[in-house]
Parts: C-alpha cells; sequence; structure tokens
C-alpha cells in the first residue's frame, strides 16, 4: 500500500458520476493554491473525469493510485503560478538538462522544488525533493559549491528558489525552464 502526501482527502467512495466531480469541485475551491487533494473513488471512470476535469479548470492531475476497488486520485490546485513572470538570470532549457545529465563529465545536482506528491509520482532520477515551502529551513542540505539545476512543474516556483539560493550564497544556481510540465527525459516515480 503506498502513502501519499496530500493536504485534504474527500471521500467519494460509492457514489456515481458525475458525483465525484460535483464534490471534488466544491472542496477545491476551498483549497488554497497549490495544496493537493486526494480523492478516493469507486466509480471507475472517475480517473477519465477527474483528468480531464482537472485539465480544463487549470488544475494539476498528479495521477491515480490503485487500491483494490479503491480509486485514489490526487489533484494540485492551480495557483495561476504560470502568468508570474519569471525574472531569475541564469536558465537552461529541458534539453540542456537532459544534455548536462548524459554527460558523465559533469556533477551537477538536480532539485525539484515541487509539492512532495508532485514529486512521488514523477522525477528526475537522482533529484533532490525539497519544496519550495521548505526551502528557507532546509537549504543547509546544500552544497554552496554545486552546480544546482532547480526545477518545478513550470519553471515559476524554480525561479523564486533560484532567487531565494542566489540571495545565500549558491553560486552555480540555473532555473530550468519550461520544468517539468514537458520533461521528455528519463523520469521515475508512481506515474513512470
Amino acid at each position: 500500500m503506498t502513502t501519499m502526501d496530500s493536504n485534504v482527502k474527500l471521500d467519494a467512495k460509492g457514489l456515481a458520476c458525475p458525483m465525484p466531480i460535483v464534490r471534488t469541485k466544491k472542496v477545491m475551491k476551498d483549497l488554497e493554491a497549490g495544496q493537493v487533494l486526494e480523492v478516493e473513488a469507486t466509480d471507475k471512470g472517475s480517473k477519465a473525469d477527474m483528468k480531464a476535469w482537472a485539465e480544463s479548470t487549470g488544475h494539476q492531475y498528479l495521477g491515480t493510485i490503485e487500491e483494490g476497488e479503491v480509486l485514489k486520485h490526487y489533484l494540485r490546485k492551480s495557483s495561476g503560478e504560470e502568468a508570474v513572470e519569471r525574472t531569475y538570470p541564469h536558465v537552461a532549457s529541458n534539453v540542456q538538462l537532459e544534455e548536462k545529465l548524459r554527460s558523465s563529465d559533469v556533477s551537477i545536482v538536480v532539485l525539484d522544488v515541487r509539492e512532495a506528491a508532485e514529486f512521488a509520482f514523477t522525477h528526475i532520477p537522482n533529484a533532490v525533493s525539497i519544496p519550495l515551502g521548505e526551502l528557507d529551513q532546509r537549504m543547509d542540505e546544500l552544497n554552496r559549491a554545486d552546480e544546482i539545476y532547480v526545477i518545478c512543474r513550470t519553471g515559476t516556483r524554480s525561479d523564486m528558489a533560484a532567487h531565494k539560493l542566489a540571495a545565500n550564497g549558491f553560486t552555480g544556481v540555473v532555473n530550468v525552464v519550461p520544468g517539468m510540465s514537458d520533461w521528455r527525459g528519463p523520469s521515475e516515480g508512481l506515474g513512470s
């Protein structure tokens, strides 16, 4: 049995379409941006419904874990972060990061600043997971001399993280854009 971090759980077991979505909409409305909702449902069609609903509303469908008859859907409330301007000057594309990872003579650290549930479903192998909200407390887990490629879903949270790291004496920090939303390189996790 897999346990996953979520901020709120919704029990929609035994409900038929469209009720799981109706309940999800209600609960999602009251969540804060970036929070993760776990929806437990038994309606087999709910997986496709949740994914389609999340995409149509701008929320992020993280994935589904099946435990017997129960489908556990994970959704992340959108934060409007995609519209925020990125200002960190040192940027690399996903392709450039992939090339760095393939090059055996270069040692880099990939820092993933997405939420733990996002990381659990899919991440770059050997990436370090420190959610943006924990970065101030956990910064000392990183070496200030390392070349650090910071990644999130769209490049916005990683932009904020890169600014924080640079302000705290980290010198080789690079923001990866567009990030995991368009990552085509090697990945692992529950969704891989």
